[in-house]
Formats: structure tokens, C-alpha cells, sequence
């Protein structure tokens, strides 16, 4: 698992003029808030747009998701969602788990390569928006949110199955095919439906996002959102959201 940088010691003795200088960071504030559903109350939202929107696009597999699953309550998991601030809606809901305590969900259906055998991973499924314009900047920060959970976790590699047209999404945020010589793959917890099987390696994702001059990248890495609350899910690793990566100037 990758050390953590301490910016501060690793900047210690080096003259004034070769120590970077912290990355201004905007701030924008959201209609909608991003947090973990840790009640009954938020977590049941959760569970009933998942079903809705699961049930528009593959309807057995909608049906299916009208309870709780066990996974949403299982140690290494947890389910954002984001909720309306006018009036408390749920707009979009995520799961997300890394393997610190058992094999992704994803593991049941493919073999991951060897190279990842002794890596730390997270995976999000059960990705839900609701209808109507706002489905696409919510869905934009369950991702940062995602993104920021990684960070602080140490999380070395995100890896996700997609299926069109969501798979594009993840491409555009360069996400490589991690088996492209199998194409689809079936997957058990997706209803069996054929998904790409994509990653990405989390602490090099700022870099190639800056190389690449990616039009989300201000956004993810150098303006801070408030409305995105995970707090509570690094609360035992003594650090802030904002130091997770030395100093690198990630903003919730």
C-alpha cells in the first residue's frame, strides 16, 4: 500500500524558492449535499432511488434492489447519497467498497490481474440519479466524492464495471480497460449483464488529469465543494480531507 506524503517533511531544509506555492482553491457551493447515508432514514432513500432508477433502465435487476442489501451495511462499505437541499430529495446514490476486509463484489464474477493481487482497491456500484437536469452535476459529485474517499483511504486503484453509456463516462475521466482481451464480462451483483471492466490508479489520476488538460480537472482537485461531507468516514485516520495527500491542495 502506497505511504502517505507529509508535504511539510518532505519540503523541510529546501530553500524558499524551490518549495511550491499552495494551490489557490476556489469554492463552490452545491443545491445538493453529498454524505454518507449512516441512518435508517438516509439509507432507505438510498435504496428507493437506486430500485427507481435501476428499475428504468434494467427492470428485473430493479426489482431485485427493493430492499437493503447486506453489502450496504458490511465493514469496507458504504452508500453516499445526495440529497436535495430545498427539500431533502434524494438526487443520487452510490456504494462503494474497497477490499480491505473481503474481495470486491466484482471478484465474483472475473479475476483481477496479478498485478493487483497486492493492491488496495475500491469499487462503486449501485450508481443511481435521479430524473431531471441536475442528474448530471450530481453524478459528477458522487464521483469527486468517490475520488476524495480514495484519496483519504489510501486507496491505490479504482476499479469499476460500466456498461454503455456509462462506460464513456469513465473513459472520458481515463479510465483504462483493465481486460480488454475479455470485452464484456457478465457480472452476478449487475444482474448478469455484460460490463467493461475499468480502473484507475488513484495517486497518479491528478497528474494525467493536469497533462491532459482535462476540462473537470479545477474541478476535482483544486476547488473546494462543502456540501461534500465524508468526514465521518476518515474520522479514525487522523488526518482532514484536505491534507489526505500532503498538501496537494484536494478540496472537499
Amino acid at each position: 500500500m502506497n505511504a502517505r506524503v507529509d508535504f511539510e517533511a518532505l519540503t523541510a531544509g529546501l530553500p524558499a524558492n524551490l518549495i511550491p506555492a499552495p494551490v489557490a482553491m476556489a469554492e463552490e457551493r452545491l443545491p445538493f449535499t453529498v454524505r454518507v447515508a449512516s441512518d435508517h432514514a438516509r439509507l432507505r432513500k438510498a435504496v428507493d432511488l437506486r430500485q427507481q432508477a435501476y428499475g428504468r433502465h434494467v427492470p428485473a435487476l430493479g426489482e431485485l434492489l427493493r430492499r437493503e442489501e447486506p453489502k450496504d451495511r458490511e465493514r469496507g462499505c458504504i452508500v453516499l447519497i445526495a440529497e436535495s437541499k430545498l427539500d431533502g430529495q434524494p438526487l443520487g446514490t452510490m456504494r462503494i467498497q474497497t477490499n480491505r476486509h473481503a474481495p470486491l463484489a466484482i471478484e465474483a464474477s472475473v479475476d483481477l490481474p496479478p498485478s493487483l493481487a497486492h493492491c488496495s482497491l475500491a469499487e462503486a456500484t449501485r450508481l443511481g440519479v435521479a430524473l431531471g437536469r441536475a442528474g448530471r452535476v450530481v453524478k459528477t459529485m458522487l464521483f469527486k466524492a468517490f475520488y476524495l474517499y480514495c484519496l483519504a483511504e489510501g486507496i491505490e486503484w479504482i476499479v469499476i464495471g460500466a456498461r454503455p453509456p456509462l462506460d464513456r463516462m469513465y473513459e472520458s475521466l481515463l479510465f483504462t480497460d483493465l481486460l480488454p482481451e475479455l470485452g464484456a464480462v457478465p457480472l452476478k451483483h449487475a444482474g448478469n449483464i455484460p460490463h467493461r471492466i475499468l480502473a484507475l490508479e488513484v495517486d497518479t489520476a491528478d497528474a494525467r488529469w493536469r497533462a491532459a488538460g482535462h476540462p473537470m480537472y479545477d474541478l476535482y482537485v483544486n476547488t473546494r465543494h462543502p456540501d461534500i461531507d465524508i468526514r465521518e468516514t476518515v474520522a479514525g485516520l487522523g488526518i482532514t480531507i484536505e491534507h489526505a495527500r500532503g498538501g496537494a491542495g484536494i478540496g472537499v
